[in-house]
């Protein structure tokens, strides 16, 4: 099935994916939420959102490697609800994910009980509503995955942690948006960008003079890419996704939506307040928002011009994306380097490739994937295909390769192997950013370029070139759930 979460722009990404699954007896950790609406007061007017516990953001999970989590979810809202994990993996238990289709809705005044083991996995995640346009009112929060400690991390423990949800915001609540899309428009430019569910100025993180924090940064918006820095201050990318990458110093980030990245910031400055700014990017009309960093010691206030940063460059946004890698000889979850797999050697079993497109059928916005828009059915599929219910779904409904048909309506089933690899290549050829989610596998990120995809761009592929050229063993793309 097709979901969404990375981004990529005109041309095509390639990844490879396995599936895997592993049982074992961990630490458990219980979350009780109860979900309402609220009012908010993002951007300075009343909004009605969606709080969990009271809180918007949600709660933030804190979790070690292997916990199981068990988060049961009390829907009090007026229409059913449902939570997806970003980056979490589900390894045969995907009915636990929380989209269409493999997880009946909790209904209104009902409650659910989410089952999931951060089996084998670190890093940086958030969980956000997938029904509804739900997202565009709140229900998000973000996800932490610490290191067993007796797994070495490359890098010293930082003095202290921060999450930072960036995302493009709406005045119009989540229904109007849905009824937008309904009516046959597409979404309108966002009103502003929220950092923790604040506007313009409204979050503060404080630190010490001198020390050395991390920040984990998602973009939890519904569809601009965002550009994330700190004024006079650097960021060692160390993390994304679970994947410790080789620590690269970067003066500003594109953040897509459903990325997230964890960054090392030393407090190396003057005692002051500082600039924290996320802008749009790849649009016409620019639209930022700042936050605070504020110096414990600080005798000056926020000053100067907002520091700019990259505007409409793709190839400065691929060229940061290419730079990302892999750190292979740190430990990943495991005490074994993040090397020790022989990604060279993989054998693909088959090749699937994807191209998303718009437009508008029975006069209203849809998108799809090999012309395929999905349509879901009143029984879940996981159920159906459970229970042997005949006559819900068809596998194979949506091609591995596009046909070039007009888009048309179809539950969109896709049949593949298990433990089998596949090479998965997604294409766009609209005039915006899409992106994408392969909810609950890992993959690897072997090759990205402008253009359209031919089996000869394997030979670009990081692998081949590391093969051909014995380059060093840093030379795999950043693993991540999102493309």
């Amino acid at each position: 099935m097709m979901c969404k979460g990375w981004s990529f722009w005109q041309g095509y990404v390639v990844l490879f994916a396995l599936a895997v699954v592993v049982k074992a007896e961990s630490p458990y950790r219980f979350f009780d939420w109860n979900v309402t609406y609220g009012d908010i007061f993002p951007l300075g007017v009343r909004q009605q959102g969606i709080l969990i516990n009271g809180q918007f953001p949600g709660p933030d999970i804190y979790s070690v490697t292997n916990d199981n989590l068990i988060i049961n979810v009390q829907n009090n809202l007026d229409e059913p609800f449902l939570l997806s994990w970003n980056g979490l993996q589900q390894r045969r238990n995907s009915y636990e994910n929380g989209v269409y289709g493999t997880t009946c809705p909790i209904p209104p005044g009902k409650n659910f009980t989410y089952i999931l083991q951060v089996k084998d996995q670190i890093g940086s995640f958030f969980y956000f509503p997938s029904l509804a346009f739900h997202k565009a009112a709140g229900g998000f929060g973000g996800i932490r995955v610490l290191s067993r400690p007796r797994i070495p991390v490359p890098f010293t423990d930082p003095a202290g942690d921060f999450t930072l949800l960036i995302g493009d915001w709406f005045k119009n609540d989540h229904r109007q948006l849905k009824a937008m899309l309904d009516g046959g428009h597409k979404l309108p430019f966002p009103d502003g960008i929220l950092i923790n569910g604040h506007g313009p100025n409204g979050a503060s993180f404080t630190v010490e003079q001198g020390k050395t924090y991390r920040f984990m940064i998602s973009n939890v918006g519904l569809q601009n890419s965002l550009n994330f820095r700190i004024q006079g201050h650097k960021m060692k990318l160390v993390e994304v996704e679970g994947t410790h990458t080789v620590q690269t110093i970067y003066e500003s980030l594109d953040v897509h939506v459903g990325q997230s990245y964890s960054v090392l910031v030393t407090m190396d400055q003057a005692a002051q307040d500082f600039y924290i700014v996320a802008s749009t990017r790849f649009t016409d009309n620019i639209l930022s928002t700042t936050a605070t960093l504020h110096y414990s010691n600080s005798n000056k206030a926020v000053s100067g011009p907002i520091p700019a940063g990259p505007t409409d460059q793709i190839d400065w946004s691929l060229n940061q994306a290419r730079s990302i890698r892999t750190n292979l000889t740190a430990s990943g979850p495991r005490p074994n380097p993040q090397g020790s797999y022989h990604y060279g050697l993989i054998n693909i079993t088959r090749t699937i490739k994807l191209v998303s497109s718009a437009a508008q059928v029975n006069g209203k916005q849809r998108y799809a994937v090999n012309s395929v828009s999905f349509v879901p059915t009143d029984t879940p599929l996981k159920l159906a295909d459970y229970f042997k219910i005949g006559g819900v779904f068809r596998v194979g409904s949506i091609p591995d390769n596009p046909t070039g048909q007009n888009m048309y309506l179809d539950t969109s089933v896709m049949g593949a192997d298990y433990r089998a690899f596949v090479e998965i290549v997604f294409e766009n050829h609209e005039n915006i950013v899409q992106t994408w989610h392969i909810d609950g596998y890992a993959f690897w990120v072997v090759g990205m370029n402008g253009g359209v995809w031919t089996p000869d761009s394997r030979e670009e592929y990081c692998w081949c070139k590391r093969q051909q050229q014995q380059a060093s063993a840093e030379c795999l793309f950043s693993k991540s759930r999102d493309l």
